[in-house]
């Protein structure tokens, strides 16, 4: 009997030294951490922020590559990992009033992007062990099987205070 074993095979894509705080960055991050890659794509497009173009081109050229070098489906790619680092900021010099200067400083940041090809059934185990390991993620929210009708005509979700 043989058994075959898959290996968790992961993709990655590093942008270094961007232009932005690793703030602003990380707010964009976390919209995009554990979706599929279509999803988030699409997530990223309609976001205002600034941030969003070189965390756009990087999640696509992490796809590229597992798509490319080791023939990922591309509706099956799920973001595993997605983290941004504060990197080295930049210096410059302001002429100010009287001769002197005043030093800027502009953050830079490093994001790094990582894939992972997964199944379907593979996607709802593991929500399945979240959720028995940790009973306090379940949705506890009484109001959830509410219709339209049930939350216009008692009162709903706007008599609460």
């Amino acid at each position: 009997m043989t058994r075959i074993i898959k290996k968790k095979v992961r993709v990655s894509a590093l942008g270094q030294h961007i232009c932005m705080s690793a703030h602003k960055a990380r707010r964009v991050i976390d919209q995009i951490r554990g979706r599929f890659y279509e999803e988030s794509l699409m997530i990223l497009e309609l976001m205002p922020y600034r941030a969003c173009y070189p965390i756009f081109k990087l999640v696509y050229s992490a796809a590229a590559n597992g798509i490319h070098n080791l023939g990922f489906n591309e509706a099956r790619l799920v973001i595993i990992k997605a983290e941004v680092n504060e990197g080295t900021a930049s210096k410059r010099l302001k002429p100010r009033a009287r001769g002197r200067s005043y030093l800027i400083k502009r953050p830079t940041c490093h994001i790094s992007i990582v894939l992972r090809e997964i199944s379907l059934d593979e996607y709802v185990y593991s929500d399945y062990l979240t959720y028995s390991k940790n009973p306090g993620l379940r949705n506890t929210n009484k109001n959830k099987n509410m219709t339209y009708d049930d939350t216009y005509s008692s009162g709903g979700l706007w008599d609460k205070k």
